[in-house]
């Protein structure tokens, strides 16, 4: 008797085992979405506070709160992926190698597709002023690789004891510049992918990848299912039904310009299981608004304004 009951508790903690094994196993995935209740992302770093898509303007973000980073990557002639939000150098805050700057009509000159990148690291960040962020604490610094940034972001995370960040990259296309500004969306997903294979499995859940260009969307939702997807939309005549419709898929995210968001559209994505992520919102009273509206996460220049919310 005692025999046979050793044998079916045996059997029993096995199969208990087995299913606690699986469960792990198949909510591990949701784990980390889990643990952020609220997104607290860093447009392109910390725009308002240090020279954009930065190294140095990451670590700010992540130093006044924000749990999220958002940032743009182009591809170069040489087929490296950088962070910059433009297809060109902009004038108003990047100036040439020698110190000079930059004039409005030579910006097609330095497209970043017709540029290696050995030539485009020479380009000076955030030693101009930037007239329209005044707040900015200028430093010298230069446009990052994807692979750079992501390296350092870890190893600063590691170092300081600051909790894991998200990363929301933005693919920045457009299909009247295919093969100027950047290449074919196949080739683009390619090389990007490329670059993030190795980061994949460390990233797991903290990496979206969203576009205003439904066509790499479609090719990474087709070839990389696993990644997570965002929608980016500022289209005031287009409603969500319909950009649902032609994008084919339900993005993980929903990304509008903030002054489209109303419950209404809050409370479609969340019926969809899709989170919303407004932007650019560099106003405490609309971050307050949003906030009671129970968006999923902010994009702000000021992840500083963060600190007395969620």
């Amino acid at each position: 008797m005692k025999l046979k009951f050793k044998n079916y508790y045996k059997e029993n903690l096995c199969l208990l085992y087995f299913i606690i094994i699986l469960t792990l196993l198949l909510g591990f995935k949701s784990l980390y979405f889990q643990k952020i209740k609220f997104y607290k992302v860093g447009h392109r770093g910390a725009r308002g506070l240090i020279p954009e898509n930065t190294i140095p303007s990451f670590k700010k973000a992540i130093e006044v709160g924000a749990n999220t980073i958002e940032f743009d990557v182009h591809i170069t002639k040489d087929g490296k992926v950088i962070i910059y939000h433009d297809a060109s150098f902009n004038p108003d805050y990047t100036l040439k190698p020698d110190s000079t700057e930059i004039k409005q009509d030579e910006r097609k000159t330095y497209t970043f597709y017709q540029m290696n990148y050995n030539e485009i690291r020479r380009f000076i960040i955030g030693v101009k002023k930037y007239k329209d962020f005044p707040y900015q604490e200028l430093t010298k610094t230069y446009v990052p690789l994807l692979t750079e940034m992501i390296d350092s972001i870890e190893i600063f995370t590691k170092k300081y004891k600051y909790p894991k960040v998200t990363y929301l990259l933005e693919i920045k296309s457009d299909a009247n510049t295919d093969g100027f500004e950047q290449p074919p969306p196949e080739r683009y997903v390619e090389i990007l992918m490329s670059q993030l294979r190795p980061y994949l499995t460390k990233l797991k859940d903290r990496l979206f990848i969203q576009s205003f260009d439904i066509r790499p969307l479609k090719i990474l939702h087709k070839r990389f299912p696993d990644i997570r997807i965002g929608y980016l939309t500022s289209d005031k005549l287009k409603k969500f039904d319909q950009n649902i419709s032609e994008l084919g898929f339900k993005p993980d995210l929903y990304n509008p310009n903030f002054r489209l968001v109303n419950m209404e559209l809050v409370e479609k994505c969340h019926s969809n299981n899709i989170k919303i992520f407004p932007w650019t919102v560099n106003d405490s009273f609309e971050i307050n608004r949003l906030i009671n509206m129970h968006v999923d996460g902010i994009i702000t220049d000021y992840p500083n304004f963060f600190n007395d919310k969620k």
